[in-house]
């Protein structure tokens, strides 16, 4: 009986150890697969000049494209002056971007509905699209 234990437990071991294996070896392959797709995705963008669409089934494949037109700087950096004093106010004085933003896009948003307006269509969605724009700026500020 001890025997039948003792080869289980053999047994149970050496399939931990091919499992492990097994899944080192799918995920250093999985890996160079997708080295590989993003490779010539690339490679066709800058060939064709269109993105290369992955099958209906995979859902989402997404990589960072290669830098190769950027120039490379090879002058060491220069070290950079050390400023005189710190400026603690400069920080105080600069505006939230959150609501820098929200700015812009009230601006954006009066502006198209005066067009509306101006060509006689309908203004309720512009109207709509103000008010929550402009209750964001408020919640913001509260900020």
């Amino acid at each position: 009986m001890a025997d039948v234990i003792t080869d289980y437990q053999k047994w149970k071991q050496q399939g931990e150890n091919l499992k492990t294996q097994a899944k080192l070896a799918m995920e250093s392959r999985f890996r160079e697969l997708l080295t590989e797709a993003a490779s010539l995705a690339e490679e066709y963008r800058a060939d064709f000049g269109a993105v290369l669409k992955p099958p209906a089934t995979i859902t989402a494949f997404r990589y960072k494209a290669a830098a190769k037109g950027k120039a490379k700087n090879t002058a060491k950096p220069v070290a950079a002056k050390a400023p005189d004093a710190p400026r603690p106010e400069t920080k105080e004085l600069k505006p939230n971007p959150k609501i820098v933003g929200l700015q812009k896009r009230l601006a954006i948003a009066k502006k198209r509905l005066d067009d509306a307006k101006a060509a006689g269509s309908a203004t309720r969605v512009f109207e709509d699209r103000i008010y929550e724009i402009e209750d964001a700026l408020r919640l913001a500020a509260q900020a």
